[in-house]
């Protein structure tokens, strides 16, 4: 199965979670720009499994094979091919999901829209072993809007289990900053918050449970005047790729809901010169007015529900007996999969701006 998304540079995700294996196609690239194999590799291993005691102990290399498309780490200009072999699938896990669906996953809409044909075994499409490949397309993207617009973009882990890190709209993105929150795993803005998050993952854990969060995303050296109205605005695009992410039930930007609670005073951005340039003075709409963007950082936030697989006994259907039952998840699971979502989060504000410079 696949799925496809962008104009531009148009991503085509391919393969399951427990297929031999997973891979993703980009067309648009343009030839000659010089990939940094290093970072590509660096992103991937943040978000790859089997790391962390907070993550689901399924270890896989996730080493990218690329069969297309790049020369000596030079994009040829054609479709670029990559692929991820999987190589640690336990499919005996989740033999009852036919029959059993479990509450939280996608096995019932599944059946319903696929007539029980397709294999969910580790969550099959929709598992977010497929962000995999999107990593791996989100950094080559990243790259190339460093290298030809000067922007960066970095993400911290702003809140797990109602556990709350500084905002970024509560410091100064300086180079140290930037440069310790993009390699980084776990990355927190306040150490002292990430050990208070730890701390809520693994009482989840001891307690058969997860917990989930929310991820902070800054886009910054935006050029101003990109988007548009309607279905053109950078809300519209950047939301849209957000929600491919498995797992993600909300995005918002600036000050997002906040601003629901304000008065038109209070929310208002107000215009200054500073240095022969217009600024805001406050950055409530989170660098984007009308869809466009106004030269500010672009902040936005996206929210993670709780991974669903967990090991306490839940309340479900058999589907063969029509009969209330119940079911206790087995398998290899992320007590709490915002721990690696960052990396992907970055991935997928790569993708989404490419697409619209």
């Amino acid at each position: 199965m696949s799925s496809s998304w962008g104009n531009k540079v148009k991503l085509t995700v391919f393969g399951a979670s427990h297929a031999k294996e997973i891979g993703v196609e980009i067309e648009g690239l343009k030839k000659g720009f010089e990939l940094d194999m290093d970072s590509i590799l660096c992103q991937m291993k943040r978000r790859a499994p089997g790391r962390s005691k907070y993550a689901t102990p399924r270890k896989e290399a996730d080493l990218p094979i690329i069969k297309e498309g790049v020369e000596n780490n030079i994009t040829t200009g054609e479709t670029l091919k990559m692929i991820i072999e999987n190589t640690n699938q336990h499919s005996k896990d989740y033999s009852s999901l036919k029959a059993c669906p479990r509450p939280g996953h996608a096995d019932y809409t599944a059946i319903l829209k696929y007539n029980g044909e397709l294999d969910m075994s580790g969550g099959g499409p929709f598992s977010g072993r497929l962000m995999a490949p999107v990593v791996f397309a989100g950094e080559i993207c990243r790259q190339i809007l460093n290298k030809e617009y000067g922007i960066d973009i970095v993400s911290h882990i702003a809140e797990i289990g109602g556990v709350k890190d500084k905002s970024f709209a509560d410091v100064v993105i300086d180079k140290e900053l930037y440069s310790k929150l993009k390699i980084e795993s776990f990355p927190t803005i306040c150490e002292q918050q990430k050990v208070k998050m730890e701390n809520a993952i693994e009482e989840a854990m001891k307690e058969k449970d997860s917990v989930g969060g929310i991820v902070e995303c800054a886009v910054l050296n935006m050029p101003k005047g990109v988007g548009g109205p309607i279905f053109d605005g950078i809300e519209s695009v950047i939301s849209s790729a957000m929600f491919s992410i498995p797992a993600c039930k909300g995005v918002e930007f600036g000050i997002g809901f906040d601003a629901c609670r304000l008065r038109g005073s209070e929310n208002n951005d107000e215009f200054e010169f500073v240095n022969g340039e217009v600024v805001t003075r406050t950055n409530n709409c989170g660098g984007i007015l009308g869809g466009i963007s106004n030269g500010m950082p672009l902040i936005f936030r996206v929210g993670f529900k709780p991974t669903p697989s967990i090991s306490r006994v839940q309340n479900t259907v058999n589907l063969q007996t029509k009969e209330n039952t119940t079911i206790e998840i087995v398998g290899r699971h992320d007590p709490c999969i915002v721990t690696r979502t960052a990396p992907i989060v970055e991935a997928m504000a790569a993708i989404a701006i490419i697409n619209m410079l």
